[in-house]
């Protein structure tokens, strides 16, 4: 388990393949199971490592070697996850195969395997909703991306594994100062904030927004787009000292822990008798009964999940008395319903995080092999902020530049590319 994100790796620029390079990664394909590989490999980067693109040593590797790839399957609702070996498919014409790297973790990912999720999944399947990666290939139709291309993409689910085939319209490209490792926490956190805030509370600079669940990676997602891109103030709501200091440290304001009372007396205490603009609520229950009653007036509430488990009976006559509103956010209903705002707080979230204006809070990094142990941590309530699963070709994640699995030589030539100069001086 990896904690501490590595230095920044440079990304090289991919040079003209020599038909030397081509024979060479032609060779390594047919000669991949050999006891030799390891030294082809490295006879291979002298000779041709700064000549060779990486994307198409990886599309030829690809299609020479015939590998498997590991996944993450639910072969039993309410049992524990298994890694198991599977057959890569062909593309269809509008599909794209990604090499995944990191794949975001989401409540709703392990509703699913206990089949409490509203979209039921036929068994086996394979749980992950987000995962950033690299393209291998292209269908026929396909001309929004091109393989090398840095991507994050929502399959629904199917992420949680070494390769996903999607349709082009669910990829993102990362842009250059967003990492990996970043890119994996932002489209499901990010996109929701971003929707809940600026979409159907319509946050107003200098509004005082209350969240609940605020330690968690959409609450932390809430804090830092209505702290640093809306300009409002942040009242966090926890249910821990330790949760409530995480969320002052990300940008909120003030802080309340609600396992040691009323949250409404203590927002009182905060704002006073006119009660806060926006709450995005992810409780539920009792929660979210005090949040709405700590409304001012014309006041406006978003519902967005209830972790606690229990969902609250809305009362009328709050919402008359005070003409507060009440809604709900389903922010993956958007895909299917409204493409084009749905994809615009994706490209949001890439681009404040590319300009440095938010920063995603990544708690723990799992390895594939610890899938179920991270499902526990969540559902043990010890998580903060995202959590994310590091995908890779046969090797650990620990160690590797910026959390890239292409700046290390197990991660990606056991794939089957090439590592730069400036990769082997690294792992030397």
């Amino acid at each position: 388990m990896s904690h501490a994100p590595g230095p920044v790796a440079r990304r090289p620029r991919a040079l003209p393949v020599t038909g030397a390079g081509q024979a060479a990664a032609g060779s390594y394909c047919r000669t991949r199971t050999s006891p030799l590989w390891r030294h082809l490999l490295w006879a291979m980067a002298a000779a041709w490592g700064r000549f060779l693109s990486r994307a198409w040593l990886c599309r030829t590797a690809w299609q020479g070697c015939g590998r498997n790839y590991r996944a993450a399957l639910c072969a039993e609702l309410k049992r524990p996850l298994v890694i198991e070996e599977v057959t890569p498919r062909p593309v269809q014409p509008h599909e794209v195969r990604v090499n995944v790297h990191f794949c975001g973790i989401n409540f709703a990912d392990i509703l699913a395997c206990q089949g409490q999720y509203q979209e039921r999944h036929q068994l086996p399947f394979t749980p992950g909703m987000e995962f950033s990666g690299m393209v291998l290939e292209t269908g026929t139709d396909v001309s929004t991306v091109k393989e090398g291309d840095r991507v994050i993409g929502l399959p629904g689910f199917s992420g949680m594994a070494e390769e996903c085939i999607i349709d082009h319209k669910n990829l993102w490209q990362i842009p250059e100062k967003v990492s990996l490792r970043e890119a994996a926490a932002l489209p499901v956190s990010y996109g929701t904030a971003i929707f809940a805030l600026e979409h159907r509370a319509c946050t107003q600079p200098g509004e005082t927004v209350l969240v609940t669940a605020a330690a968690g990676a959409t609450g932390l997602a809430v804090i830092d787009v209505a702290t640093n891109i809306l300009q409002a103030k942040v009242i966090a709501a926890a249910g821990s000292d330790e949760k409530c200091q995480l969320a002052m440290q990300s940008g909120a304001q003030s802080s309340v822990n609600y396992s040691r009372g009323s949250l409404k007396e203590a927002v009182g205490k905060l704002v006073g008798s006119g009660g806060v603009n926006v709450v995005i609520d992810m409780v539920g229950g009792d929660i979210f009964l005090e949040a709405l009653r700590s409304l001012a007036y014309e006041g406006r509430i978003v519902v967005v999940g209830f972790a606690g488990g229990t969902i609250a009976s809305v009362p009328a006559n709050l919402l008359l008395l005070k003409n507060v509103t009440a809604m709900g956010l389903y922010w993956g209903r958007y895909r299917q319903q409204n493409f084009p705002i749905f994809s615009r707080s994706l490209s949001l979230a890439l681009q404040y995080c590319q300009e440095g204006r938010i920063q995603p809070h990544i708690g723990e990094v799992f390895e594939l092999e610890e899938v179920n142990d991270a499902f526990l941590h969540v559902t043990q309530r010890k998580s903060t902020g995202k959590m994310v699963i590091a995908v890779h070709y046969g090797r650990k994640a620990d160690g590797h530049p910026e959390g890239e699995s292409t700046s290390c030589l197990e991660g990606h030539l056991n794939f089957g590319c090439v590592p730069w100069e400036s990769d082997l001086e690294q792992i030397k």
